[in-house]
């Protein structure tokens, strides 16, 4: 399924490039982006490109914070320690507890230390906190905050084969210009301007056992950084599998109904309009969601004609197309194909 990153984030990692006196041009180039996008940005662009332009960027920075930390963390660093959790680790808490020492060798971090009620006060006595220590980051877009706090839950969620579910997020930064992309990339209330940079969930989830080992983690760090910097639900919540489904359904088409998706889902259609809502999303929010996403990464690759990509969308005619995809995105499909050629 195709998935899309917002191009705030594509400015953000240029702009750890650029201080480190490299130029934008040829990293976008050779992420498949176009250069025109320095000029005239799109609100968005497939996370796939996104992906191996942060590639790119680990390769040629030889850092895995890209600028923004105190201090390079060396390309493998993530790596290693992905190899250290996974073997061995009997559950998602010796887990954490073990990537946090693992972490603490090193000057440019990123370090986190994990928090329980009676270890160190983290309020609620059901809940528990991974704390981030970004104050010495140099990151005036954020980028470097949010990407810790994501991989950090992300990752967290895949040892354990299922979406952990967030209470809260709290940042120390004040809130960004962009903070509408935090409710996609969390799926959580954020708190801006908090003592300290944190991801908030259910104690009981450190009880979960590690499933992966080390041929799943060898597949997970190919793909690194796209399933981690996208939505990722691991087939885990009804979200996941209906953006699954949906997403699946695309080029052939139709679009699956409500009715349809929740014959395939084994559930009433009443039951998965719950089941959507007790997860914060909508049948039509997860529909836009893919539609737009596939028709970015389309129009971006130049397979398409507009005219055949409002079918395959399931648009009665191209015009509806039209308004549906500027109200996406705020621009036309044309200005998308254009800046693609």
């Amino acid at each position: 399924m195709n998935a899309s990153v917002s191009t705030h984030h594509v400015r953000a990692v240029l702009l750890g490039a650029e201080r480190r006196g490299v130029a934008p041009g040829p990293l976008l180039a050779r992420a498949g982006l176009p250069s025109a996008l320095l000029e005239e940005p799109p609100d968005r662009v497939p996370a796939e490109q996104f992906g191996q332009l942060v590639r790119t960027l680990w390769a040629t920075l030889d850092d895995e914070l890209i600028g923004f930390g105190g201090a390079p963390s060396k390309v493998g660093t993530f790596a290693m320690m992905a190899h250290v959790v996974v073997h061995g680790s009997r559950d998602l808490r010796e887990a954490l507890r073990r990537a946090q020492t693992f972490y603490s060798l090193f000057p440019a971090g990123p370090r986190f230390r994990l928090l329980e009620p009676g270890a160190g006060g983290t309020g609620q006595a059901d809940e528990a906190r991974m704390e981030f220590d970004v104050s010495g980051y140099d990151d005036p877009l954020h980028f470097g905050a949010e990407s810790t706090v994501l991989v950090a839950h992300r990752f967290a969620g895949w040892l354990v084969r299922r979406r952990i579910g967030l209470r809260r997020v709290e940042f120390v930064h004040p809130e960004p210009r962009h903070a509408r992309e935090y409710a996609l990339l969390f799926g959580a209330p954020c708190v801006f301007g908090a003592e300290r940079t944190a991801a908030v969930f259910d104690r009981a989830d450190l009880d979960e056992p590690v499933l992966r080992d080390a041929a799943a983690l060898k597949v997970f760090l190919r793909r690194a950084p796209v399933d981690v910097l996208v939505c990722a639900d691991y087939g885990s919540t009804v979200t996941g599998r209906v953006r699954h489904l949906i997403g699946r359904a695309l080029p052939a088409g139709p679009v699956p109904t409500p009715e349809q998706l929740a014959d395939r889902l084994s559930v009433s259609p009443q039951t998965l309009r719950r089941q959507l809502a007790a997860e914060g999303t909508t049948y039509q929010r997860l529909r836009d969601q893919v539609r737009r996403d596939h028709a970015i990464a389309e129009l971006t690759g130049g397979r398409v004609s507009i005219e055949r990509l409002s079918r395959q969308l399931g648009f009665s005619e191209p015009s509806a197309f039209h308004r549906a995809f500027r109200r996406w995105t705020g621009e036309t499909p044309r200005s998308y194909q254009t800046r693609g050629q």
